[in-house]
């Protein structure tokens, strides 16, 4: 088992000393009060959700970085290979509340603030209605904007 996995399924106790990205979301009773147990939440549920949401929102023509997006390019031609719907996610899950960091490039011509204020919109709500975590912040950076003659990349498609 990797390092990664085996942090990311690690239960740990309920303390606010630790810093929020250390701790993983832990849910007493799954929000039923009658039941016992935890339910934990890792970080690549939350960021899967996310990326997923802000895909959705009309004018985010792709998330990540240049960077990423070609290395993700590269990825989803490998047969078998798939597409990370994480790609330009980051989320910090702490025991109730989480914060998120998006990069995302938009189409040319949106206006960058009301597609950001959609995107944080249906980021939260999405996040929030599936775990039950309170989203305290999402930062948006636009790394990039997506011009009509670049016709060397194709969207990413809001269905996956």
């Amino acid at each position: 088992m990797s390092e990664t996995t085996e942090q990311s399924r690690t239960q740990l106790p309920d303390s606010g000393s630790e810093p929020l990205s250390t701790r993983k979301a832990t849910r007493r009773g799954g929000g039923d009060p009658g039941s016992r147990g935890r339910t934990t939440i890792a970080d690549g549920v939350v960021e899967k959700i996310a990326g997923l949401a802000a895909r959705d929102v009309v004018g985010v023509h792709a998330m990540g970085s240049g960077m990423s997006r070609t290395f993700g390019a590269v990825r989803d031609r490998v047969p078998g290979g798939t597409k990370s719907v994480t790609r330009g996610v980051k989320a910090e899950v702490g025991e109730v509340q989480t914060a998120l960091d998006l990069e995302i490039v938009v189409d040319y011509g949106v206006s960058i603030t009301e597609v950001s204020r959609d995107v944080r919109e249906n980021v939260i709500a999405a996040v929030e209605r599936m775990t039950g975590l309170e989203v305290v912040e999402v930062n948006i950076a636009v790394s990039d904007v997506k011009l009509p003659e670049d016709e060397d990349e194709e969207p990413e498609s809001r269905l996956q």
